[in-house]
């Protein structure tokens, strides 16, 4: 019977340590595996960045600089403050959170034209930033004398998803924008995101989605056409098995129910 006693023993021994290892379940949450640890440098291959074109329903910072101050304010004070062609939304620029502040500029419209006092309207729909301050110092030229002109998106809108820190809607203050950018804004995976499996959504300009998976645990992610964000591209992070069971009680179920037949044995076996 002793021998038996034992054998229950390691029995209930070896369960405890199954559960242990599949509540703990810690694995290998490191980016990057295929770098190695060594010292050596290793020379990585990034996507070539494209530049993000400019939308209907864009807002854009425009501001004019001349050499007489008062030249461009007509046009300044848009981006400052409300007017006929400035557009007030929620959220503002932040690089560590989302923000209740507003944002003003130039409302792209439907036609992908933009309104602009003195100038008229001007189509910018389709070019990148360089293009659209190109069209726009042309434009001015024939009203203002040596103006400079800077353009920016004033809604650079990114969305992180799911297994983060801070989850939420980010304006960035750049355009160059990568995928370990955004979730740095959102204060990095928690130990329950999937790595390996990031899905990233992004609409295009003929008004399709197209939906991506990344993994963070190899280096070639950085050759990703998705490793640099387009305006309003959405990170979703999905939840790994470890979060599932702990959130649903399987794991406890299992436990409790194991205990159970474990125990039964033992009396079982007590008795011969």
């Amino acid at each position: 019977m002793l021998k038996y006693m034992r054998y229950a023993h390691l029995l209930i021994i070896l369960y405890g340590l199954i559960c242990l290892s599949s509540c703990g379940g810690i694995k290998n949450y490191k980016y990057f595996k295929d770098i190695s640890d060594s010292s050596a440098v290793t020379d990585l291959t990034t996507a070539i960045y494209v530049e993000p074109r400019i939308q209907p329903d864009d807002i854009m910072y425009i501001a004019i600089q001349t050499i007489e101050p008062s030249a461009g304010s007509t046009i300044n004070a848009l981006n400052a403050q409300s007017g006929s062609s400035a557009l007030l939304t929620g959220g503002g620029t932040s690089s560590s959170g989302p923000s209740q502040g507003t944002t003003y500029g130039f409302l792209v419209d439907k036609q992908g034209e933009v309104a602009v006092p003195i100038l008229g309207s001007v189509k910018l729909s389709g070019l990148t930033t360089q293009e659209a301050r190109i069209v726009l110092t042309e434009k001015a030229s024939k009203y203002y004398k040596d103006a400079t002109i800077i353009v920016r998106f004033a809604n650079f809108k990114i969305t992180v998803l799911g297994e983060v820190m801070r989850p939420g809607s980010y304006s960035v203050p750049n355009e160059r924008v990568s995928l370990l950018d955004a979730l740095g804004y959102a204060g990095d995976l928690t130990i329950f995101g999937k790595r390996d499996n990031i899905l990233l959504l992004r609409r295009n300009a003929n008004g399709k989605t197209q939906a991506a998976r990344l993994d963070l645990t190899k280096s070639n992610i950085f050759q990703s056409p998705y490793f640099y964000l387009q305006q309003n591209d959405q990170i979703y992070i999905e939840p790994n098995k470890s979060k599932v069971t702990s959130s649903d009680g399987t794991l406890i179920r299992n436990i409790s129910i194991g205990s159970a037949v474990l125990g039964f044995l033992v009396v079982i076996i007590s008795r011969f």
